[in-house]
């Protein structure tokens, strides 16, 4: 069985860890923390769950010691400074970059089959540095935020319609934060457009709360969530883990799909084994390929300031 890394034993790597412990679908998980004991304390505590919740994965924990991770086959990058009230995922960039860029490069020098999976922000832009800082394929290498964002949508439909959650399909693309383009016509619950269940009028309010999502946690809780963001992580590594082919949106280097080159973007991929197995192009309408371009350019001008950084 396979063994994961969860870099940054905060509460989105906890959670991810916990979630992966519970699925009990790997041999060993193992998260990673600079703060001493913190990951010893979390995944000793996660263990010890075991018996009550009934799985066998193997929780360790340790503090900044990469040789513990060798040989992992999926490594989930949480590590950064969340955000604070005020603070755009932009404000972000200077500090978590320099961040990323150190614990890609120690993890890929030690586990260099490894898949990674980025969590930290401001996602696209640290999905970017992980890909140049690990110095692979850029299907190896993706960030969490189509999953979370569409959970968000989803669950905030369901409080519309009344309906469960489990019924409802949606896709969004672009980049994670406010210029997210979730897409009406792909969305659907148990198959039915919806469009059809519910006006654009309606529509219009739940579509700008998505794409505020995080930031309305963060102005409730003072820090980023953690639950789902967590859970959607766990999720990338089961499809992968499992060679599941699940059709998720995942933040994905894009080498002119859409006529996008150069950035990394929320787009629809076939994840299993190996990574991102395909890029999904689903058809556009002009007024959604504006919007995703939009969002490309607001991605892009961050990914420009990184550059400009020079980390490498």
């Amino acid at each position: 069985m396979s063994k994961v890394t969860v870099i940054g034993a905060g509460a989105v790597g906890a959670t991810c860890a916990d979630t992966l412990a519970q699925k009990d679908i790997c041999k060993e998980v193992w998260l990673l923390d600079i703060k001493e004991g913190v990951a010893e304390g979390k995944a000793l505590d996660i263990w010890e769950t075991s018996p009550i919740h009934g799985f066998d994965t193997r929780v360790y924990g340790s503090t900044n010691d990469y040789s513990k991770t060798a040989g992992s086959d999926v490594v989930v990058i949480t590590s950064g400074v969340p955000r604070k009230p005020g603070m755009s995922r932009d404000d972000l960039i200077s500090i978590n970059a320099k961040i990323v860029k150190s614990v890609t490069e120690q993890a890929i020098a030690a586990s260099p089959n490894a898949i990674i999976i980025v969590v930290s922000n401001p996602l696209d832009v640290m999905t970017y540095q992980a890909w140049k800082s690990a110095g692979v394929d850029s299907s190896r290498v993706m960030g969490m935020a189509g999953i979370l964002d569409t959970a968000r949508y989803r669950s905030f439909l369901a409080l519309e319609l009344n309906c469960s959650p489990k019924d409802i399909q949606a896709l969004l693309m672009g980049g994670h934060g406010d210029t997210m383009v979730p897409l009406p016509r792909y969305t659907t619950v148990s198959g039915i457009p919806l469009l059809e269940l519910m006006d654009e009028k309606t529509l219009e309010p739940i579509i700008t709360r998505t794409q505020n999502g995080g930031g309305e946690i963060v102005k409730l809780l003072g820090t980023s969530a953690w639950y789902a963001p967590g859970v959607a992580a766990a999720q990338m590594v089961e499809a992968i883990l499992l060679d599941q082919d699940r059709i998720f949106p995942v933040c994905a280097g894009l080498n002119g799909e859409y006529g996008i080159k150069d950035i990394f973007l929320g787009v629809p991929v076939k994840l299993g084994k190996g990574g991102i197995k395909e890029i999904i192009e689903v058809d556009l309408n002009a007024d959604e390929k504006k919007l995703l371009a939009n969002s490309e350019a607001a991605v892009r001008s961050v990914v420009d300031a990184l550059k400009a950084m020079d980390l490498g």
